[in-house]
């Protein structure tokens, strides 16, 4: 399981785009977001995948720590 701090998400339109960019690079893995505290929990997917899945969060617009 791999789990990001995402900034900058306030509603169901972004729990969508962030979850469709994690399915661009882990299909099909369940998602878990959590708007108040910007968590994204990505159950499927491991540190090596962390990069890919930052870079494709990021391109959508929002930012990751």
């Amino acid at each position: 399981m791999l789990e990001l701090h995402v900034e900058g998400m306030t509603c169901n339109h972004c729990v969508h785009a962030v979850t469709q960019a994690v399915h661009s690079v882990v299909a099909e893995t369940p998602v878990v977001i959590d708007l108040p505290s910007g968590t994204v929990r990505i159950d499927r997917a491991t540190s090596a995948d962390a990069a890919e899945i930052t870079a494709a969060i990021v391109e959508e617009g929002y930012t990751v720590t």
